[in-house]
């Protein structure tokens, strides 16, 4: 099972608004969320780890703001608000508990979820984590300055979100025209453009999810990193390896911050094996 047409596109309500989300396959759910982006989407994100349905329900959402899920107000902590619209999400999906799979942004709602509410996570695939700390690079990033300030000046241009795109990989040749113009659709959406998600999203203490009580934490959890990853670097990963007491770290070298797409493959046996 590996085809987009296997897939089943619907959508749940949660506090007045449309979440959207497509889902194949059966058994234990698997929740599958994307990162911050422009233009991003869930399947955008994850077209090539669909194989991960054979042997679970998999889930794959659209945030607010990206793939086809309406914007919204968002006070406060990004991961703080993304978390509880998940679980709402989770909520009217019937779904207790669930095996997360979170990159960048999706890491970090992932990672909070865990820590609000423990028994909602089965276990944790995090990729190239949000809201933790680079102990020996320079943050925030060139890439991840160009994600917040994609809006700004001219707006949402071909040009700035292939110079985005290419610093989320090591080889530049994955990012295909029909994946840019995916993305350049969903980024000039009129309601993302009226309200984009990252805009204004300066520093917030709430979204330091290394400050927190991560030692709390004590669900099994698989951390997944691009050795040149540009956008969250690897030594980000060095925080969250100390204080989840049952995580583990598989670096892939000659990768940058999307390992799903790039090492495809070897991601989807790592992940497949770590969640059964």
């Amino acid at each position: 099972m590996n085809t987009e047409q296997e897939l089943v596109g619907n959508s749940v309500t949660v506090d007045g608004k449309e979440i959207h989300f497509l889902e194949t396959g059966a058994g234990m759910p698997t929740i599958l969320i994307h990162g911050s982006g422009a233009g991003a989407s869930g399947i955008s994100n994850f077209r090539r780890n669909l194989q991960l349905a054979h042997r679970r329900r998999l889930i794959i959402v659209d945030l607010p703001g990206y793939g086809r899920s309406p914007t919204r107000e968002m006070p406060g902590g990004i991961f703080d608000a993304m978390a509880g619209w998940i679980t709402g999400f989770m909520d009217q999906l019937s779904i207790p508990t669930a095996n997360f799979v979170g990159n960048s942004l999706g890491g970090g709602i992932a990672v909070r979820i865990a820590l609000n509410h423990p028994e909602r996570v089965n276990r944790m695939v995090l990729m190239g984590c949000g809201g933790s700390l680079s102990v020996f690079s320079v943050f925030p990033t060139d890439g991840l300055l160009q994600m917040i300030n994609f809006y700004d000046g001219e707006g949402p241009t071909r040009e700035k979100l292939r110079a985005i795109m290419t610093k989320l990989v090591y080889d530049p040749s994955v990012i295909t025209e029909s994946l840019l113009q995916e993305r350049l659709q969903v980024a000039m959406r009129p309601d993302v453009m009226a309200n984009p998600p990252l805009r204004g999203r300066g520093y917030n203490p709430d979204d330091d999810l290394w400050r927190d009580e991560l030692y709390r934490l004590s669900h099994e959890t698989l951390l997944v990193w691009g050795r040149e990853d540009r956008i969250m670097p690897l030594d980000a990963a060095f925080p969250l390896l100390k204080l989840i007491r049952n995580s583990r770290l598989h670096v892939f070298p000659q990768c940058g911050h999307w390992a799903q797409l790039e090492k495809a493959d070897e991601f989807n046996t790592l992940v497949d094996d770590f969640l059964q």
